[in-house]
């Protein structure tokens, strides 16, 4: 039998717990449940205690973020599947099933996500996540069922088993030694596309992720950085550069992070014609940070064999905004 912990990460988070854990606790049954609580300095830890007994909390020293504060405690979590769970997520009857099932039947799995619905649209695909990530050439990500800001209803086009690019943090299931080869998240990252580089680092070791349509959860998604909040805009695209350095050879991707300041110079030209300025200035400081940290990111390196087919399509930027691409199965066929 496998053992499942489902971890979810916790800051401040007193009214999400008290709306998000009814269904964790009914519907996971088969796994333990645990809360690590970055610093909170909200009720979080007593509501925890008066209503949830039952739960296990592990209590960071500090808010270190999505990727330090994980690191900090799945070490203290006995299990051979984690489960990373955001604390805005509801999850579904037998919803941990389908997840066990691939695990035990498929041993090139080391990640895995189910499908992720947008629980104040639940016809519709989540943005965080989908029905499994992937990148373009240049680090875009894009899902399926999400392509931008363009989300796909949900009618039965995703219910199957695939292997993906990356899965989404906001619920991410990963073998334990997995995650201890690979050392963690970076926490460099901070937030925002810290398991896309984890999900790339493992491919490049040679270990598969995959996602299972059977199993579904509603995403509430925005209740720590909104979309419209600059510092999301900034640690994207800081992070997704991160990634193209850490994650291919030299010789490929030093001619992207040339074109990418090209593009995400479009990008922030973009936003100055939407009326926010502050997201362009995001992405110049965005640049900047990552000039800065370039050295310490590129010493991160791994001696691994990197992959050479890991971009689904050339640029998603130009099949949306060009040639007018709104769904996955037009862009990449399966």
């Amino acid at each position: 039998m496998l053992k499942i912990a489902i971890v979810i990460l916790n800051w401040n988070g007193e009214a999400l717990l008290e709306k998000f854990l009814p269904s964790v606790t009914t519907f996971s049954q088969e796994a333990e449940l645990y809360v690590a609580d970055n610093a909170s300095t909200d009720g979080s830890i007593a509501f925890l205690k008066k209503n949830y007994p039952q739960i296990n909390i592990i209590q960071n020293l500090s808010n270190g973020g999505y990727a330090k504060g994980y690191n900090d405690a799945l070490p203290k979590v006995n299990a051979d599947i984690y489960c990373l769970l955001n604390s805005d997520v509801e999850v579904t009857k037998d919803w941990l099933l389908p997840i066990i099932k691939e695990f035990k039947e498929n041993p090139s799995a080391a990640i895995i996500q189910p499908k992720i619905l947008d629980y104040k649209n639940k016809t519709h695909f989540e943005y965080a996540g989908a029905a499994g990530g992937f990148i373009d050439k240049y680090g875009y990500p894009f899902c399926r069922g999400r392509i931008f800001n363009e989300l796909e209803e949900d009618n039965g086009q995703y219910n199957d088993v695939k292997e993906i690019f990356w899965a989404t943090g906001a619920c991410l299931f990963i073998r334990r030694e997995v995650f201890d080869e690979l050392k963690g998240f970076d926490e460099d990252y901070f937030a925002h596309q810290e398991e896309i580089d984890l999900c790339w680092r493992a491919k490049n070791k040679g270990h598969g992720v995959f996602y299972v349509g059977g199993s579904m959860v509603y995403h509430l998604g925005g209740s720590t950085l909104s979309s419209m909040n600059p510092q999301k805009t900034f640690l994207n695209f800081r992070n997704s550069l991160y990634s193209i350095v850490k994650n291919l050879p030299f010789k490929k991707a030093f001619p992207i992070i040339l074109l990418r300041l090209v593009m995400d110079g479009l990008a922030g030209i973009n936003f100055i014609f939407q009326g926010r300025s502050k997201h362009c200035w995001a992405i110049l400081r965005a640049h900047f940070s990552f000039y800065k940290n370039f050295i310490n990111i590129f010493k991160k390196r791994e001696k691994a064999h990197f992959i050479r087919n890991y971009y689904a399509t050339k640029s998603i930027v130009w099949s949306h905004y060009v040639n007018h691409v709104k769904k996955f199965n037009i862009l990449v066929k399966d």
